[in-house]
């Protein structure tokens, strides 16, 4: 059953239920209406009787038994019954509808009035009295047609309770259908989208409504999809071409090699020549992996507090074991907590950035020296990384973090242009961000900034 049909069914069924409770409602007020009205006309009918047969002005019975037999009477199918102090019957219309025994007597000198119907017919007892007579009169008749017009009234709520079903039917159908158009359109849209056309969009809506925030999510999802192929597509095409080239190396001075008899200082020199391209290729294999994994999915990365000013002495110790030419002036102010330096995020990709930026910035100084400096602004750890080398391009500063671009300013340097893209993409991880600043007066400044 479609959400269309659904809607139309609920809503008929909610508005049916309405009306319907409003039409029976209104029919038992009717009927309560007509009943008391009813039950008073036989009141007076009951006491007129008394008055005209047993009052101060009096009529002979036969005179009133003639008016009742000629439907002289105002009611339909009339009957009175008078029963004096002794229960004995006064006098009767002799129609003998109605059957009167001692209990309903007793019970009208109690109550004064009852009231009571048997079928259609309707009766009430009075207690007649004045300074002569202490009488029990029963009227009764059939309001044949009162009975009539309840019966018109509810032919007529149950033809506009019927009719009131189609319209809703019909309403309900109308109102869904137009309630569901823009759920028809996002489905003829996204039934165009494929992998070769992730660059289609949902139509965003103005009005803030339930419709128009799930096209919008479903164009943010859209997005990161659109950008998950892209970052896989240009990941496959650069990997290829990079890893094509120390492989060629490779493959190249071991066919040479192969070519030369018994020269043990060309073997040598040959083996240490594949070592180095080996290693290249290990690191470029490296950071390739690193790259793809933070690219792949987020939510996968466990993050925990992590202190900076820490990681950051750690990083300096391992790089110049690795690097003793290199200098490194790390400036972190005394911390008065352990928290003061501290960032919720993942340590080893944290490590893998800011060893990046540590290494870069010694490996493009002359004297291969980097300074490294820390400071607290309100909620953010913000870092920075100075080196003398050689400025950036300003029109290649937009590019340098993309992965495989590298400045003119890298040529006489080793290195593949994964790195910035590396630490790029783990600081946005971290909802941090990244800024560069290069030029002749300060050299070139990375500033990364976190929030704790």
């Amino acid at each position: 059953m479609t959400i269309r049909t659904r809607l139309t069914l609920l809503f008929t069924a909610i508005v049916t239920a309405l009306l319907l409770l409003f039409f029976l409602s209104i029919y038992w007020v009717a009927e309560q209406y007509r009943r008391t009205e009813y039950y008073e006309r036989l009141r007076g009918e009951a006491l007129a009787s008394a008055e005209l047969l047993f009052g101060k002005e009096t009529i002979s019975r036969e005179l009133f038994k003639l008016l009742d037999k000629n439907h002289m009477t105002v009611l339909n199918d009339e009957e009175i019954i008078i029963y004096n102090y002794l229960n004995k019957l006064e006098y009767e219309s002799g129609t003998d509808y109605l059957n009167v025994d001692k209990n309903i007597l007793d019970r009208v000198r109690l109550e004064k009035e009852v009231k009571w119907r048997e079928g259609d017919r309707e009766i009430v007892g009075v207690l007649f009295t004045d300074r002569y007579n202490h009488l029990v009169v029963f009227a009764s008749a059939i309001d044949i047609y009162g009975f009539r017009k309840q019966k018109n009234l509810a032919l007529i709520l149950s033809a506009g309770w019927v009719l009131s079903i189609l319209v809703m039917l019909a309403t309900g159908w109308v109102y869904a259908g137009r309630a569901l158009a823009p759920l028809k359109r996002i489905i003829g849209r996204v039934d165009g989208i494929t992998t070769s056309r992730l660059d289609l969009r949902l139509e965003e809506a103005q009005s803030p409504d339930e419709i128009g925030q799930l096209a919008q999510r479903f164009n943010q999802m859209l997005d990161r999809l659109e950008e998950g192929f892209r970052v896989q597509r240009m990941f496959v095409s650069n990997a290829s071409h990079e890893l094509r080239t120390p492989l060629t190396a490779i493959t190249g001075q071991i066919e040479v090699a192969l070519m030369v008899d018994d020269d043990p200082q060309e073997w040598q020199a040959t083996l240490r020549s594949v070592l180095d391209d080996v290693r290249q290729l290990n690191r470029l294999s490296n950071g390739l992996l690193t790259l793809a994994g933070v690219s792949i999915d987020e939510s996968l990365v466990k993050t925990t507090q992590v202190p900076i000013d820490d990681l950051l002495g750690h990083i300096r110790s391992e790089l110049l074991k690795a690097h003793p030419d290199y200098q490194i002036d790390l400036k972190v102010p005394l911390a008065q907590t352990e928290a003061d330096f501290s960032v919720l995020g993942n340590e080893a990709l944290l490590r893998v950035a800011l060893l990046n930026l540590m290494e870069n910035g010694g490996k493009f100084s002359p004297n291969h020296g980097v300074s490294v400096a820390v400071l607290r602004k309100k909620n953010e750890i913000v870092m920075q990384f100075q080196n003398d080398g050689l400025p950036i391009p300003d029109n290649e500063l937009p590019q340098i973090f993309k992965p495989f671009r590298r400045g003119s300013n890298a040529h006489q340097v080793n290195g593949h242009g994964i790195g910035l893209s590396l630490v790029e993409r783990i600081v946005r991880l971290h909802r941090g961000r990244i800024d560069v600043v290069s030029n002749q007066e300060v050299g070139t400044i990375f500033t990364v900034t976190l929030p704790q």
